[in-house]
């Protein structure tokens, strides 16, 4: 699989962000103006990362993250990990000529001449992590282990399915609904409410995960 965790870094004129990418094993002018950079694991500068990790010998996850708003782009599970796979991965994360500027990955060999040439293909630049280096790729590092504290620690994992339908519901959870300390307490996918004035209504609770997680919102 591919790893998720990565950062990259954007030119001046262009907002940072990253994407990462990770596996669960343990802009500049673009063709519409400009594009976002990408590091792995993540998306960012926009740069995007990637990383891999792996939480089951049988079972790997894949996922690209926005770097500067925390945002889960892509998720992707599969018991063979492979170049080609990965490379769809991408192709996947990034359709329609969305993708970053650059993209940071770590030395996995399964990011092979496949993915470099979809990479090459969407003019995205790819910036490699220092061997034995994790912080070079913090952010994806740190959202994997939340994947892992936040989910994985707590249910029990039987196929590759379960897993696949089990990371995405984290994932929009995470997106939508969690805070992040690095974002000044934003949610990654959020309307912005500063200063703005909501009526007085009742606040229900929606279980996330059989209710490992909660989300509050505002009564219809």
């Amino acid at each position: 699989m591919a790893n998720s965790s990565s950062s990259g870094s954007g030119s001046a004129s262009v907002p940072s962000s990253a994407t990462c990418a990770g596996f669960a094993r343990r802009t500049s002018p673009a063709r519409r103006g400009r594009r976002s950079s990408i590091t792995m694991p993540t998306m960012c500068g926009r740069a995007t990362s990637c990383r891999s990790s792996t939480w089951a010998s049988a079972l790997y996850a894949f996922f690209i993250v926005d770097l500067s708003s925390r945002r889960v782009v892509h998720v992707g599970v599969t018991r063979h990990p492979t170049d080609a796979w990965v490379a769809q991965q991408l192709r996947q994360a990034t359709p329609f000529d969305t993708a970053p500027r650059f993209l940071i990955r770590d030395n996995d060999a399964k990011f092979g001449a496949q993915f470099a040439r979809v990479a090459a293909g969407s003019r995205i630049e790819v910036l490699r992590t220092p061997v034995r280096a994790p912080r070079a790729n913090a952010i994806c590092e740190r959202f994997l282990g939340s994947v892992r504290r936040e989910c994985l620690d707590h249910l029990l994992i039987l196929h590759e399915r379960q897993l696949l339908r089990v990371l995405r519901a984290y994932c929009a959870h995470f997106n939508r609904a969690r805070p992040h300390q690095g974002i000044g307490q934003a949610i990654p996918i959020g309307g912005e409410t500063a200063g703005i004035v909501l009526p007085a209504v009742p606040i229900v609770s929606i279980p996330v995960l059989g209710g490992l997680h909660h989300d509050y919102r505002r009564a219809a």
